[in-house]
């Protein structure tokens, strides 16, 4: 059958800002995209080889892909090397790249640990930092970073417990119970390392597998360098998933253990050639959580309901926010409103980017031949027939039951969010708790507890938790409709802004003050006070949806494994798990793509930054910082800056180290291009990009414009120096 595919044309990309009204814009269709789906017969297109990606697990290592690939022996003590030069921080990846536990990361990686670690008079962000001597590495306060040093397979020993237990509730106590002992064992083991070890049993293949990760936690870690705001976060939100790109987005942190620079038993080496294009690059990291083993019904659930519901719920969050920002500047600029936004439109981006590849005809049919074959594979083996007939069917009965609550999903997102929810509306669920717990004679103690969650709810400035009341109230409105109950409750025949005015006069919770006078005087009254009336409609059927909802998921994950189990027996560690946040290994090649009718460049230089700097001039995302504003002296511009390729990385790869075959740093990957985006869902390498840092620019910032000439010795001889006088005899006398 030949299909008739309607393709949007392709918009501007580069520059595009997402907030305000403009957030109601969907990215437009690539052009790539276009030219691959016109008048494509949909019943020809087949599933790829690599659609479900490459994110290979240690445990399970590609060494014969790897070898027979790329030309290179990629043994097992490659594969060791490679995991244990590898670290996991908060959110993101990094890497040893010396012998004394100096650290290689994004700059974005480390933010709020820079802006934690500026002192009285300093704003580290926006100046940048550098530890001239040893002495000078600033403690990270509640920072850590995890290595991973043992993994071992528990599959085994976690299905055989779950297959004995029966459902529901037993079947979870005896998956506590089976990690827990799992966890037990491997702090034992490795009881040597002191405090520090911590066992995470992850789940793979959506429960199919599941493998023990021991790390060894770290806790003393200090700042070596980080460039300014300006620089690692060039072309702010409107560059954020574009390429060309020209950000210089790195940072150092070096470990320390007793009190003395850690000593890795592996680490990366800096390269000083860096990479050209053709050049296979692997990238180690921690990728986030991927949807690229669901089912079609699954799939067409999250595009319908889910991810649409998602986006209505950044987009408004992030219009309240910029009227806010509009109406009081001053009052958000300190409350740093910026960085709220730019977390709403990075999380916008990402899901519009999602949304668009559910709804391309030719990714969704390479899924269903996908699932078609492993449907076959399953049928055609009598045991695994008779072990998992109707997983698939019944997936895609539950996708219905979900859809059945669409509505209250819509409505109901995230409404105990600290940054995007109302704190009034907050305080009035934690205060009927409290209430009913009173009522009902709980002890002195729990009160207490359920008195202290309504104290620890902050209050945000009456002009955004109006907008942000309002922002609620509409979602009533657009999901639930203007007759429901809940609907009438929240709004009194008025606009949704005039109800959230009315509520906030009306009620002793809309600060916390407020609510701290009510509880010493015995509690608010849920007669008098209008956000607690407003609960008290809202909570029976919010908990009557949250509690089926709930059991559909169990269910839903319960099958989800068992498909997993069945995937891995067929497949085997030939298709790799979902991302879940543990290490992982990709490869990839240095690769420029087409877009918008040209070539996008597999790098960057200085040149195009300066490009960008001086036209855009004026512009707060393109703006350089004091010592940059002017190329500084020495700096070669042609240097490489940013550069792209192939490999499967998603969100967590942040920091991640791009090596060589032979484990030479060429860069850090920051982000993905907006082609990228879909891979969520499904790898495609003739389109999407991982955006890195160039290890060239790096040290040439480090070397003219930084003068970390102690950063830039230890680099490339391996010694540690506490001072730069150190570092400069040494260089001279090289």
């Amino acid at each position: 059958m030949q299909a008739a595919i309607t393709v949007r044309p392709p918009g501007v990309r580069r520059g595009l800002k997402l907030c305000g009204s403009a957030a109601a814009l969907l990215f437009a269709s690539l052009g790539v995209l276009e030219a691959q789906t016109r008048n494509t017969d949909l019943d020809t297109v087949r599933a790829g080889r690599f659609d479900n990606g490459k994110m290979w697990t240690f445990e399970d290592p590609p060494e014969a892909y790897f070898t027979e690939t790329y030309g290179f022996s990629a043994d097992e003590a490659w594969f060791r090397r490679a995991r244990l030069s590898v670290l996991r921080i908060t959110g993101c990846s990094a890497s040893f790249v010396s012998p004394n536990g100096l650290v290689a990361t994004n700059h974005h990686c480390v933010r709020g640990a820079v802006s934690r670690a500026s002192r009285a008079g300093e704003n580290l962000l926006d100046s940048g930092f550098y530890a001239a001597t040893l002495e000078e590495e600033r403690p990270l306060e509640a920072y850590f970073a995890d290595h991973l040093i043992s993994i071992e397979d528990v599959s085994d020993e976690v299905l055989s417990a779950l297959d004995r237990a029966g459902g529901g509730e037993e079947r979870d106590r005896a998956r506590r119970a089976v990690m827990e002992e799992v966890r037990a064992r491997g702090r034992e083991t490795y009881g040597d390392q002191g405090d520090s070890v911590w066992v995470q049993v992850v789940s793979l293949y959506n429960g199919g597998r599941y493998s023990a990760y021991v790390f060894r936690r770290f806790t003393d870690v200090r700042l070596v360098q980080a460039v300014e705001l300006e620089l690692g976060f060039f072309g702010g939100d409107p560059d954020n998933f574009t390429y060309p790109r020209y950000a210089l987005d790195f940072a150092f942190l070096r470990i320390y253990v007793d009190g003395a620079p850690y000593r890795p038993e592996h680490h990366f080496t800096w390269s000083q050639a860096g990479v050209e294009e053709g050049d296979v690059v692997f990238v180690i990291g921690n990728p986030g959580q991927t949807n690229r083993l669901r089912t079609m019904a699954q799939l067409e659930y999250q595009r319908d309901i889910q991810v649409p519901a998602l986006i209505g719920f950044l987009r408004s969050r992030l219009d309240a926010l910029e009227e806010y920002r509009r109406a009081r500047p001053e009052e958000a600029e300190a409350l740093e409103i910026r960085n709220r936004m730019f977390g709403l439109s990075n999380s916008l981006k990402a899901s519009t980017g999602r949304l668009e590849a559910l709804g391309d005809p030719v990714i969704m049919a390479r899924k269903r031949d996908a699932e078609r074959k492993l449907s076959d594979s399953i049928r055609g083996n009598p045991e695994l027939e008779a072990r998992y007939e109707g997983v698939f069917e019944r997936l895609a009965g539950i996708q219905v039951e979900k859809a059945e609550h669409a509505a209250a999903f819509g409505a109901l997102v995230a409404q105990t969010s600290s940054l995007y929810a109302s704190s009034t509306l907050r305080r009035a669920l934690a205060a009927d708790a409290y209430l009913e717990a009173r009522a009902e004679g709980a002890p002195a103690d729990s009160l207490e507890l359920l008195a202290l969650e309504i104290r620890r709810i902050g209050d945000q400035p009456p002009e955004l938790e109006r907008r942000l009341l309002a922002a609620r109230f509409t979602d009533f409105e657009r999901y639930f409709g203007a007759n429901h109950e809940i609907t009438r409750a929240a709004l009194q025949g008025v606009t949704p802004a005039e109800a959230a005015d009315a509520l906030l006069a009306g009620s002793v919770l809309a600060d916390s003050a407020g609510a701290a006078a009510a509880l010493a005087a015995g509690g608010p009254s849920p007669a008098e006070d209008p956000a607690l009336r407003l609960v008290a409609a809202l909570l029976p059927i919010s908990r009557r949806y949250r509690s089926e909802f709930n059991r559909l998921l169990t269910e839903e994950n319960e099958l989800a494994a068992q498909l997993g189990r069945a995937r891995f027996a067929i497949y085997g560690g030939g298709v790799p798990p979902d991302g879940t946040f543990s290490p992982r290994i990709t490869d990839g090649v240095v690769r420029g793509f087409e877009y918008n009718g040209t070539l996008a460049p597999p790098y960057t230089t200085f040149y195009g930054l300066y490009d960008r700097h001086y036209g855009h001039a004026g512009e707060v995302a393109w703006a350089l910082p004091g010592r940059w504003s002017e190329p500084p002296a020495g700096l070669d511009l042609s240097t490489p800056l940013n550069f792209v390729s192939t490999a499967d990385t998603y969100g967590g790869n942040s920091g991640s180290p791009a090596v060589t075959p032979d484990q030479t740093l060429v860069g850090l990957n920051f982000d993905r291009n907006i082609q990228g985006l879909s891979r969520d869902f499904i790898y495609l390498p003739e389109r999407g990009r991982n955006v890195m840092v160039d290890v060239r620019a790096i040290r040439a910032a480090l070397d003219e414009v930084y003068d970390a000439d102690r950063i830039v010795e230890e680099l490339e001889t391996g010694r540690l120096f506490e001072t730069e006088a150190e570092a400069d005899a040494a260089a001279a006398g090289r």
